[in-house]
Order: structure tokens, then C-alpha cells, then sequence
């Protein structure tokens, strides 16, 4: 077995190994609002679950080298966001939302999304999610070179094709992962192993 020091590495080298081993990542696609109204939106894979009572989701934002990222500052501005579960149907329409453009310039209408009013937070979601989640700023840290976010959910918007007494299905859901690079996959083998009591 190898052993690696991570104080003896750059940032890159780091970064490698946990986006390699830390897979599959679920990815969250998040609109917020800038100051002057515009409708911004970014996906980010540094996501999860961090309670069910209160229902809250983390999301972890990197820095642009020494700046906050355009979804980071709004979160922080407006202390409101909405977070959507990339799918099969939508990963590609998220990855062009990627691209680097200046604050005043909409990720949604570039990659072709279609807007959709919340009922509890200011911000809008995307009608081509399947899931969707209105949060409200709940915590914020800063950690060197980012931003970590715990969002408390008010409102979830789920597809009634996926939604079954009380439960998502997976498959129609058909979530999409980060693993690293420029690969993603999706649920793929599903199995069952009985928890001990």
C-alpha cells in the first residue's frame, strides 16, 4: 500500500486523490440570485445530506483562486438558494451552466433552462430538474480556499413520475455522479444487504 503525506503535496495532488476515491459524488445544481436580480446557476459535486430533522444539505464551494464564486457571494448575500439532483436528462444542460461567465450574464438561459418560481424562497429553480430543493441559509464557514454552506430545506419539488408513496424510485430518478476528471455515472447495479440488528 502506498502512503502519502498530505502536507509533502500541491493542492492539485490532493485534490486528485479525493475526487478519485470520494466517488461516486452526488451533484447538486444550484440557482441563486446576484444582487442585481440575475438568476445564476453552477453545479457543484462537494454535496450531501447533513440531517434529516430539520431536513439540511451541505454544499461545499470552492474559490476562484483568492475570490468567492458568483454562487457563493449570492448565498451569502440573499441567504437563500435552490438545489436540483443532476439526472440523465439534465447533466448535459448543467454542464454547459459550468462555463465561466461574468456575474451579470444568466447560466440558465444560456444553457437553455426554463425558469420556475419557488413558493418559499425569492430564488428560482429549473423546471427540467426532477427534484428540487428551496433552502434557506441555515450555517456558513469559511475554511482556506472555500466556503461551506448547510441549507436548511422549506420546500421540496419532487417529479410525480418519481415519486411513490412516500419514496423516490432510483431508477426513474436516474441521478448522475462526479467521479473525476470529466467522468460521471449513473446508478447503474442496485442491490440489498439487510442491516444487522
Amino acid at each position: 500500500m502506498i502512503s502519502i503525506n498530505p502536507t509533502e503535496q500541491t493542492e492539485r495532488e490532493n485534490y486528485k486523490l479525493l475526487i478519485g476515491s470520494i466517488i461516486p459524488r452526488p451533484i447538486a445544481f444550484v440557482t441563486t440570485h446576484s444582487e442585481d436580480g440575475v438568476l445564476n446557476g453552477a453545479p457543484f459535486s462537494y454535496f450531501n445530506i447533513v440531517s434529516s430533522n430539520p431536513p439540511m444539505v451541505s454544499l461545499s464551494i470552492q474559490h476562484a483562486g483568492d475570490k468567492r464564486k458568483d454562487t457563493a457571494r449570492n448565498i451569502l448575500d440573499n441567504k437563500e438558494f435552490v438545489v436540483h439532483i443532476v439526472d440523465r436528462e439534465n447533466v448535459e444542460q448543467v454542464n454547459q451552466a459550468a462555463a465561466n461567465l461574468p456575474p451579470e450574464q444568466s447560466e440558465i438561459s444560456m444553457a437553455g433552462f426554463t425558469p420556475v418560481d419557488s413558493l418559499n424562497v425569492a430564488v428560482q429553480g429549473v423546471k427540467e430538474a426532477k427534484v428540487r430543493m428551496e433552502c434557506i441559509l441555515e450555517h456558513h464557514a469559511e475554511f482556506p480556499g472555500c466556503d461551506m454552506f448547510i441549507g436548511k430545506v422549506v420546500q421540496f419539488h419532487l417529479d410525480d413520475r418519481i415519486y411513490d408513496q412516500g419514496r423516490i424510485d432510483p431508477g426513474k430518478l436516474d441521478a448522475v455522479s462526479r467521479l473525476a476528471g470529466s467522468s460521471y455515472a449513473t446508478i447503474g447495479e442496485l442491490f440489498s444487504i439487510e442491516r444487522p440488528r
